[in-house]
């Protein structure tokens, strides 16, 4: 397999699981109670726990699941209930009333989980990560891997932080809206993740 067909796999493959354009909406109802200033640098902690997570599966996923006697579809399962738990709190607006708003400058929480880990840096990505790592052959193969993350993870942090623009368009009252539909479908992500991780239980019995 060549080099550039190989780096495009990755690519490809990567920004399929982690939607940049996709989590915007996510991003922006589970920041919305930040500071501009809060959510920008919310959106840079949420991409560099993304890429810390990967970067250690990449080097001990395989290792760190045998010694946990961790099964892929386990990690699975949980990260679907974890996104599932964050969807109801958008559905039902239960994250955050008015009198518990978060403190303007208090972004680094809600930044490394939900948004670092489960979202960018959840099953579908680090399993990618795990396997596109065995299929290395050599240093320059995993240069490759880490070269197509590193542009995947630019790309995520450039669409959340100028996701503001979007704030700017819709008013309080559109992000409100906003913030259902992204729990809709972030629910719909996570019954998805467990439903597969059932099924790889299933075919393991």
């Amino acid at each position: 397999m060549s080099d550039t067909r190989f780096l495009a796999e990755v690519l490809v493959t990567m920004l399929v699981i982690m939607d940049p354009v996709g989590n915007v909406p996510i991003f922006l109802s589970v920041t919305r109670r930040l500071s501009a200033s809060a959510r920008n640098r919310a959106a840079l902690v949420a991409v560099v726990t993304a890429a810390a997570v990967i970067g250690v599966f990449a080097i001990l996923g395989r290792q760190v699941l045998d010694y946990l006697d961790v099964s892929v579809p386990a990690l699975q399962g949980a990260g679907g209930l974890l996104l599932l738990l964050v969807a109801l709190e958008l559905l039902t607006g239960s994250d955050r009333d008015e009198a518990d708003a978060l403190d303007p400058d208090d972004h680094v929480g809600v930044a490394m989980v939900p948004l670092g880990t489960p979202l960018l840096a959840g099953p579908g990505a680090i399993v990618a990560t795990i396997v596109f790592v065995g299929r290395a052959e050599d240093a320059a193969d995993r240069s490759l891997i880490a070269l197509a993350i590193a542009g995947v993870l630019l790309a995520v942090y450039l669409a959340m932080r100028f996701s503001g623009l979007l704030i700017r368009l819709l008013r309080n009252s559109g992000i409100l809206l906003l913030s259902r539909i992204a729990g809709l479908l972030l629910a719909a992500i996570a019954v998805q993740m467990l439903a597969d991780a059932v099924i790889a239980f299933a075919r393991q019995i």
